[in-house]
């Protein structure tokens, strides 16, 4: 009986040995980057059905000189009025754009510039060359009917900073 209890003992302690053995490798691979998903995972722009996305880039900036840029298309098939535009990150400091577009009135199938320039870039941890994530809410409600009927739509650009 003692016989078969150290075999299995044995058998078993070989298993957690190799075992570890893995979870140091991966663990290294993770550490110097080799594993970093952010760096697999494909830039996107994504919106709710009211705006398409044609094109998007962040700049990285020191202090408060990052820029935001999306390029979006009125897709809600009649015009509307945007009221207010909100940008955020993961990050517990707040990404802050001091310029931000201004309200305007938006064609039918119209694509506009919307350009946020004097972002914190590096106070919210952006890296240049790293991928990161901003989310997009815009406030707006259709032109032929008035403030009280808004609604809201969002977004998140998932893109490398240059």
């Amino acid at each position: 009986m003692n016989k078969k209890s150290q075999a299995a003992l044995e058998f078993l302690t070989t298993y957690a040995w190799a075992f570890l053995v893995i979870i140091i490798m991966i663990a290294s691979l993770a550490y110097f980057g080799v594993l970093k998903p952010s760096k697999i995972l494909p830039s996107r722009c994504t919106f709710g059905t009211e705006l398409r996305c044609i094109d998007y880039a962040i700049t990285y900036g020191t202090g408060s000189d990052g820029t935001f840029k999306l390029r979006l298309k009125n897709a809600v098939g009649e015009p509307i009025t945007v009221t207010a535009f909100t940008v955020s990150t993961e990050s517990p400091t707040a990404y802050s754009c001091p310029t931000t577009p201004a309200t305007f009135t938006w064609s039918t199938d119209e694509a506009r510039d919307l350009i946020w320039s004097g972002c914190n870039s590096a106070a919210v941890g952006f890296v240049k060359g790293d991928k990161a994530k901003v989310f997009v809410t815009i406030d707006y409600y259709l032109t032929k009917t008035s403030t009280t009927y808004s609604r809201q739509t969002s977004g998140e650009v998932f893109t490398a900073v240059t």
